[in-house]
């Protein structure tokens, strides 16, 4: 008699090997997003720092592109800044910042992922429209 699998054997663990390479996968996914939603964070905390210490250093003045309509943020490398908030001002000769941070899923060139709005009283909210994994990040000071 030989010995040999039968089908339904060479199946079950053919079934078996991908349910765990599905589950590690799905792992993998959900610890990337949370990776990037804490990069995300991290950015929007870089950001607003920035803001707040040209506003110390300018007699509380907040970057004058900032507007009370929420608009995102232009990158630092982008040829124009048309219809986005341009805080080229905190890049300056790298005072306040060396770039403006991009979000880490952003493609686009002109704009970082970011949006930024100021309240009646001056308040500022930084927002990452990209957050992942039905997360909301944003920070107001």
């Amino acid at each position: 008699m030989k010995r040999a699998f039968s089908l339904v054997e060479i199946l079950v663990v053919l079934s078996i090997v991908g349910v765990l390479a599905a589950v590690v996968t799905l792992s993998v996914v959900g610890v990337q997003q949370k990776n990037r939603n804490a990069q995300r964070s991290t950015h929007i905390s870089i950001i607003l720092n920035a803001v707040y210490q040209y506003a110390l250093d300018n007699n509380n003045q907040l970057p004058p592109s900032i507007t009370t309509a929420t608009t995102s943020i232009c990158r630092t490398t982008a040829a124009t800044c048309s219809g986005l908030i341009d805080l080229s001002v905190l890049t300056t000769n790298q005072k306040y910042l060396p770039s403006i941070p991009t979000d880490p899923s952003n493609t686009s060139t002109t704009s970082t992922g970011y949006t930024i709005v100021k309240n009646s009283v001056g308040r500022i909210t930084i927002a990452a429209s990209g957050a992942e994994a039905s997360t909301t990040i944003s920070t107001t000071r």
